[in-house]
């Protein structure tokens, strides 16, 4: 069986699976990871968003065999540690402004809010409600406007960008292959 081996949450891991499996299910199945979640498997919903060298993406969509072994994926629980911290400020926001209602699908979320102001404040842009309405997370809740005051006030309290040095560009994220493997519809846990 192939052997993949890649950086998460700041720690080299190491996984023993098909190439095809997709990284959402080595991440909760194999690595125990909990925090992304299952929502669609289609990059639709993107309860299961990461940071992949920085950058939102879904691995409900990958391919283990697409991620090289320098790559480093963030996920919700890695978060405070990239400002080191106990708790992010977005996830603080979360907290001071009550959005979680069911909470499924919270940190796709959350990582989604941290990569879109990292990304608007490398380019010397703010954060405004033109930029708040290309998100396209779902929560099946509705506590859209309870997200986007969060999101306005995380963005506030989030230091000031480190510059940071990524060996690869992100790849555009491939359209999901149809399967029938077991791994592709298991429901969360």
């Amino acid at each position: 069986m192939p052997r993949h081996s890649f950086i998460v949450n700041g720690k080299r891991v190491h996984v023993d699976c098909e190439g095809d499996v997709r990284l959402l299910w080595v991440l909760r199945d194999l690595l125990g990871i909990h925090g992304p979640k299952y929502g669609c498997g289609l990059r639709v919903c993107r309860a299961c968003t990461c940071h992949i060298n920085g950058k939102a993406f879904n691995p409900c969509s990958v391919p283990v065999s697409d991620i090289k072994s320098d790559d480093e994926i963030t996920t919700i629980e890695g978060l405070p540690a990239t400002v080191r911290r106990e708790l992010h400020p977005m996830q603080q926001a979360w907290l001071n402004f009550d959005v979680a209602q069911c909470g499924h699908c919270q940190p796709g979320q959350i990582m989604t809010a941290v990569a879109l102001v990292e990304e608007l404040r490398a380019s010397g842009r703010p954060i405004t409600d033109a930029e708040l309405d290309q998100i396209r997370n779902i929560c099946r809740c509705g506590t859209y406007p309870r997200i986007r005051e969060a999101i306005k006030a995380g963005a506030a309290m989030m230091p000031a960008a480190e510059p940071k040095q990524h060996k690869h560009k992100p790849k555009h994220q491939p359209k999901p292959k149809p399967t029938h493997r077991r791994h592709e519809a298991a429901p969360q846990r």
